[in-house]
């Protein structure tokens, strides 16, 4: 059987993940120790154009594994919740984004782990994560650079956030259900 564990662990993507999570308490030092909303805008990018890059790297040179799958969205996951955790200081309506976020991730977990357990293989992210995951980045860096954002505009990126969620958490749960079932 396979596991996490199988295969390549020590690849550069998957040690770009691992500097992905250690970046987390350095980004909130600096949202909520420094007030420096434009320095943690930048290691947010700074740990998205990492993602890019260990995806790019993994697929490239075929260092794609089964822990790089998983620890590619944890880091992002993890990312993702310090950062809006941090904003809720400010703006306490992205609450939404956080509890649809937990509810998404707890699915797909139990899904995914069935999902693991029938095929042994873990599954690569799809476009619909991408775009949520975007849109999560987006709306976390315009409320950190717009000091006085506009509630509409604030409300708008909120709700696109919720709906692209939403959306991906419907479509990987088929997804996991159809390979639990032996249909992919």
């Amino acid at each position: 059987m396979k596991t996490l564990f199988s295969g390549k662990i020590f690849t550069i993507p998957n040690l770009l993940s691992v500097l992905r999570i250690c970046m987390i308490p350095w980004l909130i030092w600096t949202y909520l120790a420094r007030g420096d909303n434009t320095g943690a805008a930048l290691i947010l990018l700074l740990s998205g154009l990492t993602d890019i890059v260990d995806g790019f790297i993994a697929r490239r040179f075929n260092m794609v594994s089964n822990l790089g799958k998983a620890l590619d969205p944890l880091a992002d996951k993890l990312t993702q919740a310090a950062m809006v955790v941090c904003l809720m200081l400010h703006f306490p309506h992205l609450l939404r984004v956080l509890i649809t976020m937990i509810f998404k991730e707890i699915l797909m977990i139990v899904l995914g782990l069935r999902a693991i357990n029938k095929t042994e293989n873990v599954m690569s992210s799809a476009w619909h994560g991408k775009a949520a995951t975007v849109l999560i980045y987006l709306t976390m860096v315009c409320h950190l650079l717009i000091s006085d954002i506009p509630y509409g505009l604030s409300e708008s990126l909120i709700w696109l956030c919720v709906g692209m969620i939403l959306l991906s958490g419907v479509l990987y749960a088929q997804r996991y259900i159809n390979a639990a079932k032996g249909r992919m």
